[in-house]
């Protein structure tokens, strides 16, 4: 996945009430509930049904490294949809959303001034609409460019032109080379 994407997620995983399952069989269970049955376990994960029946009755309790972290990421991706879909609503509509990054930050804008891009260490809270489009292109499946874009936009507004009281010829913000990336909710 993505390194925005994976952030977004974890972000929304803080909200959680309960952990996910840690052990194969638990997790394999879950799976089976989720998804109606062995045989869709099987395709998801991409090994036998007999396999999947195996992990479920604990005849088999450790799975390869590579199974592993395939029904660990099935798994919290389909753990607690209720709490997350609250969670993405409320940071969506009132909360917003706190970005913690270290990244090359620069920005394009008139004749005259530094526009030098440099690496900086950010900590800003995001306004619900762009935490609203942010988690809206995460589940139209775009990609980290897209995403990318969106929190530079958001930077933009936020960071560089502090909600039009300055820097307002600021024509393009850009947001590259990301060396740390959080979120939180």
């Amino acid at each position: 996945m993505s390194l925005i994407g994976d952030g977004l997620d974890a972000a929304v995983q803080k909200a959680f009430t309960r952990p996910a399952p840690k052990n194969a069989g638990p997790q394999m269970r879950y799976l089976v509930r989720r998804l109606g049955g062995t045989k869709a376990v099987a395709q998801l994960l991409r090994i036998s049904r007999r396999t999947v029946e195996r992990y479920v009755k604990d005849q088999i309790k450790k799975p390869r490294p590579d199974l592993a972290a395939r029904l660990e990421r099935e798994v919290k991706k389909r753990w607690q949809p209720q709490i997350r879909a609250k969670a993405r609503a409320k940071a969506a509509s009132t909360g917003g959303i706190v970005i913690d990054t270290r990244a090359r930050l620069g920005y394009t804008a008139p004749i005259g001034s530094t526009d030098q891009d440099r690496i900086r260490h950010l900590t800003v809270a995001l306004p619900p609409q762009y935490a609203a489009r942010l988690f809206e292109a995460q589940e139209q499946g775009a990609g980290d460019t897209r995403l990318q874009e969106i929190a530079a936009e958001a930077l933009k507004e936020v960071y560089f032109q502090d909600g039009g009281r300055r820097a307002g010829s600021l024509e393009e913000v850009r947001f590259t080379d990301i060396e740390h990336l959080e979120f939180d909710l």
